[in-house]
C-alpha cells in the first residue's frame, strides 16, 4: 500500500489514545481556562508535567508505527519489516519538537494540522535523510496523522480554544469523524481505492494536459501543447461591486468551495477546467490560492457529453461511465461515493449552455440533490452568460463569477506565448515569426478594430494564426475572421503544406462548407453539441445529391471521413461521437445555412434560445441588407410584446447584431437604437456584462454621471471598462470628477485594461485622490504614477516589491498604503515614507511579524484580515489603532 493510503486508515480510536500520552493529563477545570496556552507547556516529555521518558516516548512512536504497518495488512506493507524501527526513531525525534514550539494551543489550531505538521518535520529535517522513500513517506504521513488528533486533542481539552476557533475545531472534528465513517463502512477498500486513485490522476494528467492552439498545425508538429506552456490565467471578477485587485481565474476556488462561472464563447472556461483538474491530479501539496486543491478527486463533467446517452443524469457511480472515461470498469464499488462522502472531490460541471433550455432544469435539480447527498466538496460551474439567469443557483450557497475579456497585457501575453509555441514547432523560421510577433502586437495596439476582436482566447488564437497565415494581412470585422479562419482550415493550409491526398476525396473549400453548414444546422436544430458518427454520416447522406462536386468523388461514409479527418472543424472526441472543434464554428455555419435556406421567421422563434444567440448575430452577418431588415424588425416587434425578461433579451440581442450589419435600412436601425437607449445605464452587474458584449456602438449611448445614482453610475462605468479599447477612455474620464469615492474608485481600477501612459494621463490624472485607492498592478503604472507626483492612497499589487516601492517617486504624497501582509518579511522599509500613517494588510498565508512596525515615527493605524494570523511576540506596538478590513 502506498504511505499515503495509511493514514486514511488509521481510526481515532487507535491514534486518539497514543495522542493524549504525549501531553499531561488536564486536571479539575482545565477546560474553563480563559487564555492561550503554551504548546511547549502542555506535553509529558519535558518540565515539571514530564511523565514520559525518552523511552515512553518512544514506546508510543513504536506502537503508532505498529498500527499503522497492521492497518495495512501484509499483502499490502508500506515499507519492509526491517524499516519499522528505523521510521519509529524519525518520528520520535520529530515529535520531540512538540516541546520547542513557541505558540500556544489557540496558535497551533490556527496553523492547521498539515501546517503544523510541516513546522515540526522543519524543526529537524535530517532524521528521514536515512530512510527510504517509502519509509520517509510513511513517517510524513504519521506526522500528518499526529497532528489532526493533536488539534482534535486541543479543541476538546479546553473549552477555550473551541470558542475561540469555532470553526477550525469544526472542521477538525468533521476531519476525524470522516476518517471513522469510512474505515466504518468500507474498511477493505482503502489500498484499492489509493491505487486506482493513482491510475485514474494519471489519466486526467494525460488526458487535460494539453491545448489545441488555434493555427499552429504545422507538418511536423503536433495540434497540442502542454497545458503548463500553453494555459493563460485571465482576469476573474467574482460578486457584485468589489473592491479588489483583480482576481486571476486559477484562484477561482480559494476560499470559495461552489462558484458558477460564466464566460462568452472562447473566453478559456474549459481551459480553465482543464487546468484545475490536471493540477489536483498532480496531487502535490498545493500553498496559498491553490491550497484547497490539495487532496481533491478532479470530476470533469461535461454537460453535452453526460445528455448525451443518459436520459437521466448520472450518480456519482456512473460519472465516468457517463463522461466516457475509458476507467469508468476497473474503479472500485463506491469507490465515488466514497471520495464525496469524504469531501475530497473537486466537481468540474462544464458548459451549462450547451444542453437544451429543459436540460437545464434537470440539470439544476440534479445539482441540488448531489450538494445536498455530498456536502464539502468543491464545485465549479461554466456556462455562456446568458444560458442561467442570475443568481441561478443562490439557494445552494453558488458565487458567481464572470471570465473578464482578455487586457492588453493579456493579449500582449497570449501574443509572445503562441508565437514561441510557433518557434519550437518551426525552427527554421524564427527570424520572420520574430518579425510577426512585433507586428501583430503593434496592430493591436494601434487599430481599434482589432483590439476589438482580440478579447478572448479563441479569437486571439485565429488572429495569431491568420496573421501569419496571410503574412501580416487581418481581417478588419468578425464575420470576415471568421471567414478567414475557415479558409485557411479548410483548404489553404493542406494547399501551402504541399499535403497529398490522403485519401480518395479532393474537395474544394466551397463544397466542404456546404457539407459542414447544413451539419452545424442539424446539430443546433436538435439542441445538440455532439451527435453519433452514424447521424452525422446520415446527414451527409441527406446533403450530398445536392453537393454535387462531392457527390462524384464517393460515398456519404468517405465523404465524412474525409471532413473529419482534413476539415481541421470536425473532430471525434470518443469513438462513435462527433462534434465541431469549437462552438464557435458550430453557431457561424449554422447561422449561415439558416439564412440560405431562408428559415428567418424559425431564427425569430428561437432568439429567446441561449443556445442560438450567436447564430442570430453571424445571421445578421450572413444575411442580405433586405433579409436583415426583416430579422431585426421582427427580433423588435416581438420583443415589444414580450415580457420583461424576454423583451430585455430580445432587444439586447437586436442591437449587439448591429455590429454585424454593414448594411442596413436606416429606419430600422433608428428602432434598434431607441430600445436600446431604455436599457442604458445598466442597472446591476448582468446588465453591464449585457451591454459591453455589444461592443464599441453602446458607449456613444453611455450618459455621463449628471444625474445618475451611484449605483448606475458604477455599472456604466464597469460597461465601459469592459468594452475596453481608445473609445472607452474619454467615457471613464467623464466620472473623474464623480462626488461619489465608489465610483471614482472604479474608474481608478480600470487603468490595467488601457494603455498605461494614455489612461494615466486622460484618466489617472484627473482623479482627485482624497478619498480613494489607486490600484498599481505594473511596474509600469507605478512609474506613471511617480510621473504623477504620487498618489495619497495606493493599493499595491502581489508582483511588486517592497524595492520597487522604495525607488518609486511616491514617498513625497503617499499617507495609506494597502497591500498583501506577506509583501516582505519585516516592515523596516517603510521608514521610507515619512507620511504614512494607515497601513492596510490583505491576508498572507504565514503568521505576519508585525513588530519592526514600531520603528516607524508617524504610522498610527494598521489594519488587517481577521483570518490573519500572527507570530509568536509579532504583534503592532500597542501605540497603533488596530482596525479589521475584509
Amino acid at each position: 500500500m502506498d504511505a499515503a493510503a495509511v493514514g486514511a486508515r488509521l481510526a481515532s480510536s487507535v491514534v486518539a489514545p497514543l495522542v493524549k500520552k504525549l501531553f499531561a493529563q488536564p486536571g479539575a477545570g482545565a477546560g474553563l481556562v480563559a487564555q492561550p496556552v503554551k504548546v511547549s507547556g502542555l506535553v509529558s516529555f519535558r518540565g515539571e508535567k514530564r511523565v514520559l521518558g525518552e523511552k515512553e516516548l518512544q514506546k508510543v512512536a513504536t506502537e503508532l508505527v505498529a498500527r499503522a504497518v497492521g492497518s495495512a495488512g501484509p499483502a499490502e506493507r508500506p515499507v519492509p519489516v526491517d524499516e519499522d524501527e528505523a521510521v519509529a526513531v524519525a518520528l520520535t525525534r520529530t515529535l520531540r519538537a512538540l516541546g520547542d514550539l513557541e505558540m500556544d494551543d489557540v496558535q497551533a489550531v490556527q496553523l492547521g494540522h498539515r501546517a503544523l505538521a510541516r513546522r515540526l518535520r522543519d524543526a529537524d529535517p535530517r532524521v528521514t535523510f536515512d530512510l527510504s522513500d517509502d519509509a520517509a513517506r510513511l513517517h510524513d504521513t504519521l506526522v500528518d496523522v499526529a497532528c489532526l488528533h493533536i488539534l482534535h486533542f486541543f479543541t476538546q481539552r479546553s473549552a477555550f480554544v473551541a470558542r475561540t476557533l469555532v470553526s477550525q475545531s469544526a472542521q477538525l472534528a468533521e476531519a476525524v469523524t470522516r476518517i471513522d465513517l469510512l474505515l466504518e463502512r468500507t474498511p477493505s477498500r482503502i489500498g484499492e481505492d489509493a491505487a486506482f486513485e493513482a491510475r485514474y490522476a494519471a489519466y486526467v494528467i494525460e488526458k487535460y494536459g494539453t491545448l489545441t492552439i488555434y493555427g499552429i498545425d504545422f507538418t511536423n508538429s503536433p495540434a497540442q501543447w502542454p497545458l503548463d506552456t500553453a494555459y493563460l490565467s485571465l482576469e476573474l471578477a467574482v460578486g457584485e461591486g468589489t473592491r479588489q485587485l483583480p482576481v486571476r481565474a486559477d484562484h477561482v476556488l480559494d476560499g470559495r468551495d461552489r462558484v458558477l462561472l460564466r464566460g462568452v464563447a472562447g473566453s478559456g472556461k474549459t481551459t480553465l477546467v482543464q487546468w484545475l483538474a490536471v493540477t489536483a491530479a498532480r496531487g502535490t501539496t498545493l500553498d496559498g490560492h491553490l491550497a484547497s486543491l490539495t487532496g481533491r478527486v478532479p470530476f470533469v463533467l461535461a454537460l453535452r457529453t453526460l445528455t448525451h446517452s443518459w436520459h437521466d443524469l448520472p450518480t456519482p457511480g456512473r460519472f465516468l461511465t457517463a463522461a466516457r472515461n475509458p476507467l469508468a470498469d476497473a474503479q472500485p464499488h463506491g469507490w465515488a461515493d466514497r471520495v464525496l462522502q469524504a469531501g475530497r472531490g473537486l466537481l468540474l460541471v462544464d458548459g451549462v449552455d450547451e444542453v437544451p433550455s429543459a436540460v437545464r432544469e434537470k440539470a439544476k435539480e440534479w445539482l441540488r440533490d448531489l450538494i445536498a447527498a455530498y456536502p464539502g466538496n468543491l464545485w465549479l460551474i461554466t456556462s455562456r452568460p446568458s444560458a442561467v439567469r442570475e443568481h441561478w443557483l443562490d439557494g445552494q450557497g453558488f458565487t458567481e463569477g464572470s471570465l473578464a475579456p482578455m487586457s492588453t497585457a493579456d493579449v500582449n501575453h497570449f501574443i509572445r506565448r503562441w508565437h514561441s509555441a510557433a518557434r519550437a514547432s518551426d525552427t527554421s523560421d524564427w527570424e520572420l515569426l520574430d518579425s510577426y510577433e512585433q507586428s501583430l502586437m503593434a496592430a493591436v495596439r494601434t487599430k481599434g478594430d482589432l483590439s476589438r476582436l482580440a478579447t478572448n482566447p479563441l479569437m486571439c488564437g485565429l488572429i495569431c494564426a491568420l496573421h501569419r497565415d496571410r503574412r501580416g494581412f487581418l481581417p478588419r470585422a468578425r464575420k470576415d475572421l471568421y471567414d478567414a479562419a475557415l479558409s485557411m482550415l479548410l483548404s489553404r493550409r493542406d494547399i501551402e503544406r504541399n499535403m497529398g491526398l490522403t485519401d480518395s476525396i479532393d474537395l474544394t473549400e466551397e463544397p466542404k462548407t456546404q457539407l459542414l453548414q447544413k451539419l452545424a444546422y442539424k446539430f443546433l436544430l436538435n439542441g445538440k453539441s455532439e451527435i453519433d458518427s452514424d447521424q452525422a454520416e446520415r446527414i451527409i447522406a441527406h446533403t450530398l445529391p445536392s453537393v454535387s462536386a462531392a457527390a462524384s468523388q464517393g460515398t456519404a461514409q468517405q465523404v465524412f471521413r474525409h471532413l473529419l479527418l482534413r476539415s481541421g472543424v470536425l473532430r471525434e472526441p470518443a469513438p462513435g461521437t462527433i462534434d465541431f472543434v469549437h462552438r464557435t464554428f458550430q453557431d457561424y455555419l449554422g447561422a449561415k445555412a439558416a439564412v440560405e435556406e431562408g428559415d428567418l421567421s424559425l431564427l425569430v422563434l428561437r432568439a429567446t434560445d441561449s443556445q442560438w444567440e450567436d447564430v442570430i448575430r453571424m445571421a445578421i452577418a450572413h444575411a442580405r441588407p433586405k433579409e436583415r431588415a426583416v430579422l431585426l424588425g421582427e427580433l423588435i416587434t416581438r420583443g415589444d410584446v414580450a415580457v420583461p425578461r424576454r423583451r430585455t433579451l430580445l432587444h439586447l440581442l437586436a442591437m449587439v447584431s448591429l455590429e454585424h450589419a454593414t448594411e442596413l435600412e436606416p429606419t430600422i436601425r433608428a428602432r434598434v437604437e431607441k430600445r436600446a437607449a431604455r436599457l442604458i445605464p445598466p442597472r446591476n452587474n448582468t446588465e453591464a456584462q449585457d451591454l459591453a458584449q455589444v461592443g464599441p456602438v453602446v458607449l456613444e449611448l453611455l450618459p455621463g454621471p449628471e444625474n445618475q445614482e451611484p449605483e448606475t453610475a458604477v455599472h456604466t462605468v464597469r460597461t465601459a471598462t469592459l468594452i475596453g479599447g481608445d473609445a472607452a477612455i474619454p467615457v471613464l474620464a467623464r466620472y473623474t470628477d464623480d462626488p461619489d469615492p465608489v465610483v471614482r474608485s472604479h474608474v481608478a481600477q480600470a487603468w490595467h485594461r488601457f494603455d498605461t501612459d494614455q489612461y494615466a494621463a486622460e484618466v489617472i490624472a484627473r482623479l482627485p485622490d482624497d478619498d480613494i485607492y489607486f490600484e498599481i498592478v505594473t511596474r509600469a503604472e507605478l512609474s506613471a504614477i511617480g510621473h504623477l507626483g504620487g498618489r495619497a492612497r495606493l493599493r499595491i499589487g502581489d508582483d511588486l516589491t517592497p524595492d520597487d516601492l522604495v525607488n518609486a517617486r511616491i514617498a513625497d504624497r503617499l499617507t495609506c498604503l494597502w497591500l498583501r501582509a506577506d509583501q516582505a518579511p519585516t516592515w523596516d522599509w517603510l521608514t521610507a515614507f515619512p507620511h504614512l500613517h494607515t497601513l492596510l494588510l490583505d491576508r498572507g498565508f504565514d503568521a505576519l511579524d508585525l513588530s519592526s512596525l514600531a520603528a516607524h515615527p508617524t504610522l498610527r493605524t494598521v489594519g488587517m484580515d481577521p483570518r490573519q494570523r500572527t507570530a509568536e511576540g509579532g504583534g503592532p506596538d500597542s501605540r497603533f489603532e488596530i482596525t479589521t478590513i475584509v
